[in-house]
């Protein structure tokens, strides 16, 4: 039965994000829980919602380049070279706040996250609002992120009100991994969280190097535990070593699976949040996955795999 929730009406969003509602956006990455970034009460219920610490700063979707003035405190060339290269797309730019960007969603530091989404619906729903979007993946905190509108229900769907929250159902995502995130106030620019954009595309782009992440947390997946599934995750460096764990798993008497999309990282990418959560409805206790190689998009992933498997399990959690 279709979710009261779900919806395909960019204007009814529109109307509810106005209102001071929640709307779950569909993005090339993964699905945002979006609230009207210059709305405090609004960007507040977002936190609520995800069980989300409240320092922990949110990026804000903008319709283009052209609608960045007020977020950010200049438009500096960096800032300028990344967007005409990667926007719409999965990269999103730390830089130093404008007025426009409130303490709700930058947590009280004097940066903001920006990006322009490359979804279609997305685009079109900002361009109306004329504003930003406040939205960070539409899932409990540190749990698996949503690709589909279905997954934002499953894991939110009794915290939002269907008379004015909405979820926006733009299919499943293509990308399937969040945004790559650089920050552009430090010397040199650091990439904060790999993604389809790779360091490397980003230090080319900027004729610099780029460095990883270092110092205090400032961005979303920066934490070493995240996007965990309620069943264990076990890492193998190749398809042998992880049939080796899954048996002796299985021996233990943890019932176990094998995850090997190596052979096609872009597929892997789009359907690894699903995998894990497949993995969780089959009652799986544990599920061994194939590390790809760390080379372009299999940064990213290793990146989540990593902090799935740093996650340990919550089955017996409430």
């Amino acid at each position: 039965m279709l979710s009261p929730l779900i919806s395909t009406d960019i204007a009814l969003a529109a109307r509810r994000l106005a209102d001071g509602g929640l709307v779950a956006i569909p993005t090339e990455t993964v699905y945002g829980l979006a609230a009207d970034a210059a709305q405090g009460d609004a960007v507040g219920r977002i936190f609520d919602v995800k069980r989300r610490p409240r320092d922990h700063p949110l990026i804000v979707h903008l319709a283009g380049l052209h609608a960045l003035d007020g977020w950010a405190h200049e438009v500096t060339p960096a800032v300028e070279q990344l967007a005409q290269a990667c926007w719409p797309g999965p990269l999103t730019m730390i830089v130093r706040r404008g007025p426009r960007a409130i303490d709700a969603v930058t947590g009280g530091r004097d940066t903001v996250g920006l990006r322009v989404p490359a979804h279609p619906m997305a685009l079109e729903l900002l361009e109306r609002l004329q504003g930003g979007l406040a939205a960070p993946s539409a899932n409990r905190f540190g749990r698996v992120s949503p690709t589909t509108a279905q997954h934002v229900v499953d894991d939110l769907g009794d915290a939002l009100d269907p008379a004015r929250d909405l979820v926006l159902d733009g299919g499943p995502c293509p990308v399937g991994v969040e945004s790559t995130i650089v920050d552009l106030t430090v010397e040199p620019p650091q990439v904060l969280r790999a993604g389809a954009i790779d360091a490397a595309t980003v230090g080319a782009l900027l004729a610099t190097p780029v460095a990883g992440a270092s110092g205090e947390r400032r961005a979303s997946g920066m934490l070493a535990s995240h996007y965990a599934p309620a069943c264990e995750v076990v890492l193998a460096d190749d398809a042998d070593e992880a049939e080796r764990r899954r048996e002796a798993l299985e021996r233990s008497g943890t019932r176990a699976a094998v995850l090997d999309r190596t052979d096609d990282l872009i597929a892997a990418a789009r359907l690894l949040y699903a995998d894990l959560r497949d993995a969780d409805a089959a009652g799986l206790d544990a599920l061994v996955v194939v590390l790809p190689a760390a080379a372009g998009l299999g940064h990213a992933l290793r990146d989540r795999l990593f902090k799935a498997a740093a996650g340990g399990g919550h089955r017996a959690e409430p």
